[in-house]
């Protein structure tokens, strides 16, 4: 897995040990038709933009106290074992580190903060079903979507109102991730994703690109 030196310029990723990067896969290049998703998940072009998320977001240590500095050597190290334990159904997500924020408006807002493994995974997982689901969501959403920002949603806010419309909702739904209930949200996720191939997803852009 992913390697770095001192000053952040050379990575070395492969995914059976280590070896400096060689030519770039493109964005051209599909995953072989076979490939299913978690394989996609755990696949090397994917992992490195992954990696690259995290450390761009950098954010703070979870229940392990290894900061984002560490993850890279850690990775090297234990790459092997935790792909194998995602492509067998094995892994197991660490717990979360809770910690409070005060809320603009008063109040304190209670957050998550995972391990940055599991940050990573997540990020790796996010890029291959992202795709998967991106399609299916309202044109009217704009919170935390690529390619999606509050300022558009003003902007089209702004268009209804030149139409001559009255009114525009903006709707939240409170603690909703406090509350949702998993048993069921998982039941709707995985018929869509259940045996999805991804002949048709390319590769992410390499890091050695950047």
């Amino acid at each position: 897995m992913p390697g770095a030196s001192p000053d952040g310029r050379g990575r070395n990723l492969q995914e059976d040990g280590e070896v400096r990067l060689g030519a770039a896969a493109t964005k051209e290049h599909c995953y072989p038709e076979e490939l299913v998703l978690m394989e996609a998940v755990v696949g090397r072009e994917n992992m490195r933009q992954a990696l690259k998320r995290v450390e761009t977001n950098k954010g703070a240590p979870g229940v392990d106290q290894m900061p984002v500095t560490q993850l890279c050597q850690h990775l090297k190290e234990h790459w092997p074992r935790i792909k194998e334990d995602l492509l067998v159904g094995r892994y197991q997500p660490a717990q979360v580190r809770r910690v409070k924020i005060p809320k603009p408006g008063g109040g304190m807002r209670e957050l998550g903060i995972p391990t940055v493994v599991d940050r990573l995974i997540q990020q790796a997982l996010s890029q291959v079903l992202g795709p998967i689901f991106e399609p299916g969501f309202s044109e009217s959403s704009y919170g935390f979507r690529p390619g999606r920002s509050a300022q558009q949603a003003v902007l089209k806010a702004r268009a209804y109102v030149a139409e001559g419309r009255r009114f525009v909702v903006d709707m939240d739904l409170e603690k909703f991730f406090d509350r949702v209930n998993h048993d069921i949200l998982m039941s709707r996720v995985a018929p869509k994703v259940k045996d999805k191939r991804c002949s048709q997803t390319p590769y992410p852009p390499s890091l050695s690109d950047t």
